[in-house]
């Protein structure tokens, strides 16, 4: 085996398109560009990402090369989101990699979305220290898309323990967001708002569901149905107490969260405790996290900002392991939208 091993990772899940370059497992660049057309219209339209990845994948490809410093001719091998995620997005970024990867004549990786949040902890730049966790580890996998208690025992070998059964985290706030007329994506709006405000200032439906499992469907139900009534009696309600729902609302989610994962960690006996996913960013969570930490003694991983949303660092990092393992996919390989881990 070649002594460098270069691999360029390759994201187009959703909206943002994406590249990345490690090397002997560290990363080069990270490059994204994210997709703004969505915002007009509340969330993302399928047929625009994918438009939108077209237009951005060559450019993208070439800017983390060159920041990279490599030429193609030097890659070892190709690594990319398979799914799950829009067919549509999914499509461009999986051809771009078969056709790029069989013109170098090097192999092909296939990536699990899910997979490469969780291994974005073990992405390593040059000449920076990263506190990467221990196995057996817990991970707390939350999104727009997915809310899952993932055991992970090894870079290859996870078993979701719990998992949503309706909606996810992020797709609540997102939801909830869209409810009051506030913007896209909701997720960061909420956090905004939410550290000017009082949590304890409105309850919300927490859901009853046995195991590990989420479920938040109620939770937006009881959001929506209280808001309704509440905006009858004032028409400027939400204007007046964006603040305080807002912070509710995170303090609501965040509760539901880490009483999974505190249940998860006491009967599993794993202390080492790490959140990835979209929703990591959200400030509420991390300051769970950090008390948690403090009250119940674990021992937290809470991944820098860059690596929370989708991204090709995380897939080439993905990569890279699997490369050592030389676990490689055929260039017929389909993609998928929906999958377990």
């Amino acid at each position: 085996m070649s002594k460098d091993i270069y691999i360029l990772g390759i994201e187009s899940s959703c909206d943002d398109t994406s590249a990345a370059v490690i090397h002997n497992g560290e990363l080069l660049s990270n490059v994204v560009a994210s997709q703004k057309v969505h915002e007009e219209y509340g969330g993302v339209v399928p047929e625009l990402a994918s438009r939108a990845h077209q237009q951005n994948i060559v450019p993208v490809v070439d800017t983390a090369l060159k920041r990279a410093g490599i030429g193609p001719e030097q890659l070892s091998a190709v690594a990319f989101t398979r799914g799950p995620g829009l067919m549509g997005s999914l499509l461009v970024g999986v051809s771009f990699a078969k056709g790029f990867a069989r013109s170098l004549n090097i192999p092909m990786i296939e990536v699990n979305h899910l997979q490469g949040h969780i291994m974005a902890h073990f992405i390593r730049k040059p000449g920076e220290y990263s506190d990467t966790p221990e196995f057996p580890f817990l991970c707390l996998l939350v999104s727009g898309g997915n809310s899952q208690i993932v055991k992970v025992e090894s870079h290859k070998k996870m078993e979701i323990l719990g998992q949503t059964i309706d909606d996810a985290a992020g797709e609540a706030m997102d939801k909830c967001s869209k409810v009051m007329g506030f913007g896209y994506p909701g997720g960061p709006i909420i956090d905004r708002l939410a550290r000017k405000g009082n949590s304890k200032s409105f309850t919300f439906s927490k859901p009853n569901i046995p195991g590990y499992n989420y479920s938040f469907s109620g939770l937006k139900t009881s959001f929506l149905y209280n808001l309704r009534d509440w905006v009858k009696d004032d028409p400027d309600f939400i204007e007046h107490h964006k603040e305080d729902l807002c912070a509710s609302l995170e303090r609501t989610i965040v509760e539901i969260l880490m009483k999974k994962l505190r249940q998860a960690a006491k009967d599993t006996g794993i202390s080492r405790i790490a959140v990835a996913g979209g929703v990591s960013a959200n400030t509420g969570l991390r300051e769970a996290f950090q008390d948690h930490a403090r009250r119940f003694r674990w021992k937290v991983y809470i991944p820098p900002f860059s690596y929370t949303t989708d991204n090709a660092a995380m897939i080439a990092c993905t990569g890279y392991f699997k490369f050592l393992d030389r676990d490689f996919c055929q260039i017929d390989v389909p993609i998928y939208s929906n999958t377990r881990l």
